[in-house]
């Protein structure tokens, strides 16, 4: 069974395209995937897309952190994007608590690691990348996102091994206690 874990980065902010009801707008600056039937990551940039729906669709399950109410919609905009088998760990739970928990809350309490940068830093590199005439410092913050959405992938894929192995994952409540959530996939 081919799982391929998968994330993206934007190229603007909700601000800049009008709030979230926009997430076709934001553009797609960066993407990585993570194939279990390989044991490798692949970084995709804009021009990629193609490949990287192809690869997408290729899986036998489609894992990552917000890929139906946001990953899904960005590439939505380069065409279809239709993945029946995802598993959305914050959608699941969502379902489960009736609240979200952000990615870096589940992995410090859950694996003990921590996010490096977030969503803005990306589009921050993203924008400089693009003000860049040198194309080695382009391609330099062109990387830095790569290697960011790489990470999250990352965490993405032992969070989704820890909630198979241990059938839950740990997130920290508003009084920064250590709580479980039941996780069935």
């Amino acid at each position: 069974m081919n799982i391929v874990f998968f994330d993206v980065e934007t190229q603007r902010t909700f601000d800049e395209v009008g709030g979230r009801g926009n997430i076709r707008a934001l553009g797609l600056a960066a993407a990585v995937t993570y194939a279990t039937a390989s044991g490798t990551f692949r970084h995709y940039v804009e021009t990629d897309v193609e490949a990287l729906l192809a690869e997408l669709r290729s899986a036998d399950l489609v894992v990552g952190f917000n890929l139906l109410g946001f990953d899904y919609q960005v590439l939505r905009a380069y065409g279809p994007c239709d993945l029946p088998n995802t598993v959305d760990i914050l959608d699941h739970i969502y379902r489960r608590l009736g609240f979200r928990v952000s990615l870096d809350n589940l992995a410090g309490a859950t694996l003990h690691a921590a996010k490096t940068a977030d969503g803005l830093q990306a589009v921050r590199w993203y924008r400089e990348a693009g003000k860049q005439s040198d194309e080695v410092q382009r391609q330099a913050l062109m990387q830095k996102i790569l290697d960011y959405c790489q990470e999250d992938v990352e965490i993405t894929r032992r969070l989704y091994e820890y909630g198979r192995q241990f059938k839950h994952l740990k997130f920290r409540d508003r009084s920064y206690r250590v709580q479980t959530v039941p996780v069935s996939w």
